[in-house]
């Protein structure tokens, strides 16, 4: 069965409707399928499509119908980077009337990508077409990164003057390390996507065609046997240790999960239905289950 939702109305904090315009939202067999959707633009970003991608996965987590999450690009670009229509000042806030005196404009991009490392759903890109600026540094937090052999990718920062965004100087050396990081980033240039496969930065290319099978593949193999409230915690686990300085910080959210998770029933029943030879059939839910012990973190505020 599946759920359309475009334009999605919801509610902003101050009661405004807020409709996707430039996203569409789709579930389908428990998997999400977020397409940006500017295709006359090659899905340039936008202040709007920022909006409707925070209140997507924010929608998508308070979801239990949503196992995971495949991000693409409708025609034949995933995102050619941010809206240039305000030209030269496209990027210059204060011009704009954006930024006010003695502020610090927060980068849009960044706000969605912090989004997205927030996640309790595992994402997996499927990167269709170019991806450039914003729409290779969008990808980053996602799990896993897939792309069509017409895909190219660019991180062209430093030939237009301005710098590393979307929190891709965090993630970017982490994915790939800082050599190939530093390679593409100082140059600017755009690479293919077998080039992107080398790099580590995209698990493997495919042909146009068998690109979204394969991303709808790959999304149901991760959600046919796993437990939800496990996914959300592991996902959460192996991205906030990226940042950790010792073992033990790892240690230390290990041992209380396996502590708590242990007096869950999805424990009782995935121990006991591996007994009996039978599939489990998990009852605990990401949106209303997590364990006391989360969120471990406190989430920096922007200062």
């Amino acid at each position: 069965m599946t759920r359309r939702y475009q334009p999605h109305n919801n509610q902003e904090a101050g009661g405004n409707p807020v409709s996707y315009e430039h996203i569409l939202y789709d579930v389908e067999d428990q998997i999400l399928t977020i397409t940006l959707n500017r295709p006359d633009n090659l899905n340039a970003f936008t202040a709007t499509m920022r909006d409707e991608l925070i209140d997507a996965f924010d929608k998508a987590d308070e979801d239990d119908n949503v196992r995971a999450i495949i991000m693409t690009g409708a025609g034949r670009a995933f995102c050619a980077g941010a809206d240039l229509g305000a030209g030269k000042d496209t990027f210059n806030y204060k011009a704009r009337g954006l930024q006010k005196e003695g502020e610090v404009h927060r980068d849009g991009g960044g706000r969605v990508t912090l989004r997205m490392y927030q996640s309790k759903k595992p994402i997996i890109g499927a990167i269709n077409g170019p991806a450039v600026g914003i729409g290779a540094t969008m990808t980053l937090p996602m799990d896993i990164r897939l792309a069509s052999d017409k895909a190219r990718m660019g991180f062209v920062f430093s030939r237009r003057g301005i710098v590393m965004e979307a929190c891709s100087s965090w993630f970017l050396p982490r994915l790939v390390g800082i050599s190939q990081a530093a390679e593409w980033v100082y140059s600017g240039r755009i690479f293919p996507a077998d080039e992107a496969k080398e790099g580590g930065l995209v698990k493997a290319v495919y042909p146009h065609d068998e690109l979204i099978p394969a991303a709808r593949s790959l999304a149901n193999e991760l959600i046919a046997d796993s437990a939800p409230v496990s996914v959300a915690l592991c996902r959460q686990m192996m991205w906030r240790m990226l940042g950790a300085d010792h073992p033990m910080e790892a240690h230390k959210v290990d041992s209380r999960g396996i502590s708590m998770m242990g007096q869950s029933p999805d424990v009782a029943e995935g121990v006991t239905s591996f007994l009996e030879k039978r599939p489990a059939k998990f009852s605990m839910r990401p949106s209303t289950d997590m364990p006391e012990f989360y969120p471990w973190w406190e989430e920096p505020e922007f200062k």
